[in-house]
């Protein structure tokens, strides 16, 4: 029997969808969903394995016009996304009209790949709506196959995924075919822990947070996990501790529930709050967080 592999490249604008499709395409919380933008910063592989195919996902940050340089390193691994992909996934949303970045729609339509353009959030639309925005975005992008999809609901998620399937090159696997993901353990310690403060506070406070996990310590029984919470200001500082550390104390709780469902085991999670100045401006710091590779 021939085996088919390859690798298919999540992109799009903020909020979209794509980390929502990739979590559905793999069934594991890879990567964090929530409201904001720019919840997504790297670049993150999910690999699904059958007997005869390896479907390597790749979900990218939303495409924006960088402002400082951690969003700059951010738009380089969407560029990385168009080089090595088999197949490219445009994911937009009922009422979008284009990327905010123009190099990278021209990259889309003149493409040399199979391009699917997932259409998605349909659910919050009529039938009269979609019916414009297919003919819309066939016009826009002719060379792509048109899927109206609810990454949410799983509304026509598995059709998408046997047409991915079919379109994947011949290949042998990529990855050892019990491989989930490209990311050691304390990538999703982080982004966890990232989630949960995406999700409790508010303003500038999220995107002036870095995650470092300093200790993992697995045991047959449990795993204690030691991670630094990095803000930019003093008051930042303070707002993430809150009174008397409640807040903080409630982000280590969610991400410790979470954490004991990721991985299978109990979880001891300590977080401490350090201020590093302008750390996203800092080239050097932002390497040593993985941006600059």
């Amino acid at each position: 029997m021939s085996h088919k592999a390859g690798f298919v490249n999540i992109i799009g604008n903020p909020n979209v969808g794509k980390s929502t499709l990739m979590n559905a395409f793999v069934g594991e919380r890879l990567s964090i969903i929530t409201s904001k933008a720019q919840t997504t910063r790297h670049r993150i592989l999910g690999i699904v394995n059958g007997e005869d195919f390896q479907m390597i996902l790749s979900d990218t940050p939303g495409i924006i016009k960088p402002a400082y340089e951690m969003q700059a390193s951010m738009m380089n691994f969407v560029k990385s996304a168009f080089e090595d992909a088999d197949i490219l996934i445009y994911m937009v949303e009922i009422g979008e009209q284009d990327l905010k970045d123009e190099a990278f729609f021209n990259k889309i339509i003149h493409a040399k790949i199979p391009v699917l353009l997932l259409l998605n959030k349909i659910d919050m639309s009529n039938q009269d709506k979609l019916e414009e925005q297919v003919a819309f975005w066939a016009e826009k992008v002719p060379n792509a196959e048109i899927f109206p999809i609810s990454a949410l609901q799983n509304f026509n998620v598995p059709e998408v995924f046997q047409r991915i399937i079919s379109l994947l090159p011949e290949s042998p696997a990529y990855y050892p075919k019990d491989q989930l993901t490209d990311k050691p353990e304390r990538f999703f310690v982080n982004e966890t822990i990232r989630e949960k403060i995406l999700l409790n506070y508010s303003k500038e406070i999220p995107y002036a947070v870095e995650i470092v996990t300093e200790e993992f310590f697995e045991d047959e029984n449990i795993i204690r996990i030691r991670s630094l919470i990095m803000v930019e200001r003093e008051t930042q500082k303070g707002i993430i501790i809150g009174h008397k550390g409640a807040a903080l104390k409630k982000v280590g709780m969610d991400s410790r529930a979470d954490l004991e469902k990721f991985f299978g085991k109990q979880i001891h999670i300590e977080l401490y709050v350090k201020v590093n100045k302008n750390w996203r401006s800092n080239v050097n710091m932002l390497k040593r967080f993985g941006y600059n590779q």
